[in-house]
Formats: C-alpha cells, sequence, structure tokens
C-alpha cells in the first residue's frame, strides 16, 4: 500500500474529527506571549522543551518538520523567526495557516510534502529543524535524517522527538484498558500484522512503524549530527508509561 498517501488522508481525517489534541491549533494568547519571548513548546507529549535548546529565535530560518498542527511553528513564527511547516497532511498545514492568517504571521508559510525527501529546498536551508513526534508514521527513518542534515547549516540545532520502540511490543488495544500483555516482537508495523491494519484502516486512523533505537539516535549520528542533549518522557494516561518512559527527545548539533 501507498503509506504517506494513507497516512496524509488518516492525519486529514484526525483534523476533520477534531478529537486529535495534536491538531488544535493555539490560541490569540499563545501568540502575544511568544511576541514577548514568553514561550513553551513540546516534542513529545509532557515536558516542555528546555529553553536553552533554542538559539535566539528573531530571525532565524526554522523548519518544522513533520511539524503541521497550528501549534508550534507559529509560535516561532511570532517570535520572529522566518517559518517552513513541511508536513504530509494538508490540513495539518491548514492549521498553521489558519493561525498564521489570524494572527498577521507573514513569516510563516507552508509545504506539502514527504519527510524523506526534502529536495524542494536547497542545502544549507535552516538555523534550526524542529521535528516533534512524527517519525512513527514513516516507513523508514534514516533518510529523514540524512535530509534533515543536508538542509540544516553548520552550527545549526535539530531538536528531534520519538517514541521508546518498547512501547509497541504490547497489545495496544488491552494497554487501553489497563492489561500489559506483551504480544509482538520488533520491529514493528501495521502493515505486517493484517488484524491491526484492519483496526487501524477502519477507524481511519494513521498507520504507524516502531524504530529502533539504533534507527532514531544511532542514524542521526551516522548523519552527521552530535548528540548534545537527552530526555525522556512519558505518556499521560497510558498503562505503560508506569513502567518505563515512552518518549525519547534529542537535541542534535550539525557542527
Amino acid at each position: 500500500m501507498n503509506v504517506v498517501e494513507y497516512n496524509r488522508k488518516a492525519w486529514d481525517h484526525q483534523v476533520d474529527s477534531g478529537e486529535n489534541p495534536w491538531t488544535k491549533p493555539v490560541s490569540p494568547s499563545v501568540i502575544a506571549d511568544a511576541r514577548k519571548g514568553i514561550f513553551s513548546v513540546l516534542l513529545t507529549e509532557t515536558i516542555s522543551v528546555p529553553l536553552d535548546w533554542f538559539p535566539p529565535m528573531q530571525g532565524k530560518d526554522v523548519l518544522g518538520l513533520a511539524s503541521g498542527g497550528g501549534q508550534q511553528c507559529p509560535i516561532f513564527a511570532a517570535m520572529g523567526a522566518n517559518v517552513t511547516v513541511f508536513d504530509n497532511s494538508p490540513r495539518q498545514l491548514e492549521m498553521d495557516s489558519f493561525v498564521a492568517h489570524r494572527e498577521g504571521l507573514t513569516n510563516l508559510k507552508v509545504v506539502c510534502g514527504d519527510a524523506r525527501d526534502l529536495s524542494c529546498f536547497a542545502d544549507g536551508s535552516f538555523d534550526l529543524i524542529f521535528h516533534p513526534v512524527s517519525n512513527l508514521f514513516m516507513p523508514e527513518i534514516r533518510p529523514v535524517w540524512k535530509e534533515a542534515f543536508r538542509v540544516l547549516r553548520h552550527g545549526g540545532t535539530m531538536l528531534s522527538g520519538f517514541l521508546n520502540p518498547v512501547v509497541y511490543i504490547f497489545d495496544y488495544l488491552k494497554a487501553e484498558k489497563g492489561i500489559i500483555d506483551v504480544r509482538f516482537k520488533l520491529p514493528y508495523s501495521d502493515v505486517d500484522h493484517p488484524e491491526m491494519l484492519a483496526i487501524q484502516e477502519a477507524s481511519k486512523n494513521p498507520i504507524e512503524f516502531s524504530h529502533s533505537l539504533e534507527e532514531q539516535i544511532g542514524g542521526q549520528v551516522e548523519a552527521g549530527f552530535c548528540i548534545t542533549g537527552f530526555y525522556e518522557d512519558k505518556h499521560r494516561d497510558y498503562v505503560i508509561s508506569e513502567y518505563t518512559p515512552t518518549y525519547i527527545a534529542t537535541r542534535a548539533v550539525k557542527f
């Protein structure tokens, strides 16, 4: 199946359903604070990104990589950055355009595409890449890191959030009911399990893929990045989080 096309439509559906918190644009008060330099953004679910992970934002060229939804990128634009939001979902991008229009953020633009292919951008186009949890919707991620490294300027920073692959060994339908049942081997993919794929398709949910820590952290190093920051986070309402961190965030620099 064409995963990119399927997940594009699935995320468009997430926006239209109005139930996914990652599709809710920020309020005018958040933008007003950002204009004063007061801000808080998420790479993972609950822990705000440390402020010292960011460069001074005024005048910086920022790429929101798979970062649609009208949440983080409008904040960066309100702080004076020149922001490009790149996402696979046109409806998610519309959320960013909505905030930009509402707040007069003429320094924010949107581009639709697959994160593995950033060929629309020249080498060294950006000072900062902000890449919140999203690579679970991509069948392969090493090309994402390579492309991110290419379009980042020397001395630039990439901030990334992703899932701890251990979450995929559990039957998530049971886990949602508070039952922990180890069921799947890693690497995991909905595509490899017809019964799970059928559930996702019936619910119009995006298809998910686990990625090893070797791919997610080692892949950044292989691409040329130096990891300079790291923290873990947990799902807010997921039984697995009672036993282990479920998210990871990294700060990586292109020296």
